[in-house]
């Protein structure tokens, strides 16, 4: 990072956030924001995304923004040191969007991995919302507002990242050189790029009900913990266990630090000791779980506890979050007006247009 680095990331508020979301890149945001090295930081939550398909149920959406702002300060966001804000409440950003609709074709948008596979998700077939078919294109508007050097994100999202670097590209070939090309930050942890749920499918989902959330009790996560997805296989303690498939060494090889065994498994001294007698057999699934939940208490209580406090006061967070859409709207109306220049749609604003016109039409 540098101090030209300017970092833009967000989330959909169509539900709490979960710890796949966490350990995907929420953790990694704070430590950004913490480390102090860039010279702007913009986290959005992305309401206007989420009703391309929720436009029928916009109180989910409504409800859940303060859901993921709650669950933004609870991890450690910090507002003074970063720009938290509601992407609806800019409108630059359909403004942008409404360009680079322009220079992406229908064909190159099908291609996209990450659209074909939401929308199988999804179930649309060939009824599929114009505006959630084109999201790649508002995301590239959401990245080149704040021109944004760095997205922190998933695995999943780098076919997205790769398309807006192309719009951006072509942006600047047909205009001039105006927006910025982004590159995407990865997790550290390969893991972390996709954690799966606890019941063992690939996607960690709020439809499949098979998260963690951030915000949920001690009793809560421990419940789901202690029925996690293990190895089908190893039915009595004796019997030699698989690690491949097995969500519950997926979420250590995720959560667990060396200093974890002296506080909550002294008998181990790592990982690695873990994985090689469980495989063997003689070690039980419950030791394991139980390992695994306290280091998720461990993870979460912190934030459950910030939570709480911020609880106290919604008035105070939804302030916040208005000073935040004013921030951010400023940097996305300096780069339209850029934009706008560089398109040559500045019309009132370009007074050698005026003159040479008012020559050309002089009696």
């Amino acid at each position: 990072m540098s101090k030209e680095t300017v970092i833009l990331t967000g989330d959909r508020p169509t539900g709490r956030l979960h710890i796949g979301h966490y350990v995907g890149s929420l953790k990694r945001r704070v430590e950004l924001q913490n480390e102090g090295d860039f010279k702007q930081m913009f986290v959005f939550i992305a309401d206007a995304q989420a009703l391309t398909d929720n436009i029928d149920n916009p109180e989910k959406v409504r409800q859940n923004v303060i859901e993921v702002a709650l669950d933004y300060l609870a991890a450690g966001l910090d507002p003074e040191k970063i720009t938290i804000f509601i992407q609806s409440q800019i409108p630059e950003l359909c403004e942008l969007s409404f360009y680079f609709m322009d220079l992406v074709t229908v064909s190159r948008l099908q291609r996209n991995p990450t659209v074909k596979t939401e929308i199988g998700m999804r179930g649309f077939e060939s009824s599929i919302p114009v505006g959630f078919f084109t999201y790649p294109v508002s995301q590239a508007a959401d990245i080149a507002a704040f021109r944004a050097t760095t997205v922190p994100a998933g695995e999943d999202q780098k076919p997205m990242i790769e398309q807006a670097t192309e719009i951006v590209r072509r942006f600047n070939y047909i205009y001039g050189d105006t927006l910025t090309e982004p590159n995407i930050l990865l997790p550290g942890n390969a893991v972390c790029c996709r954690l799966p749920g606890t019941d063992g499918k690939a996607k960690m989902s709020k439809s499949l009900g098979n998260c963690i959330y951030l915000s949920e009790t001690a009793q809560e996560v421990k419940k789901k913990v202690m029925s996690m997805y293990t190895d089908p296989l190893h039915i009595h303690v004796e019997d030699p266990g698989h690690l491949e498939g097995n969500t519950v060494f997926t979420y250590l090889d995720a959560f667990c630090k060396p200093e974890h065994f002296d506080a909550y498994w002294p008998d181990y001294k790592s990982l690695d000791e873990v994985k090689e007698h469980y495989q063997r057999g003689g070690l039980g699934d419950m030791k394991v779980k139980k390992f695994l939940n306290n280091i998720l208490q461990e993870e979460l209580e912190p934030m459950r506890q910030r939570r709480a406090e911020f609880e106290k006061d919604i008035p105070a967070v939804y302030e916040m979050l208005r000073k935040g859409c004013e921030q951010a709207r400023n940097v996305a109306a300096d780069t339209l007006d850029q934009v706008r220049r560089a398109m040559k749609i500045n019309y009132f604003d370009d007074a050698e247009l005026i003159a040479e016109q008012s020559r050309r039409f002089a009696h």
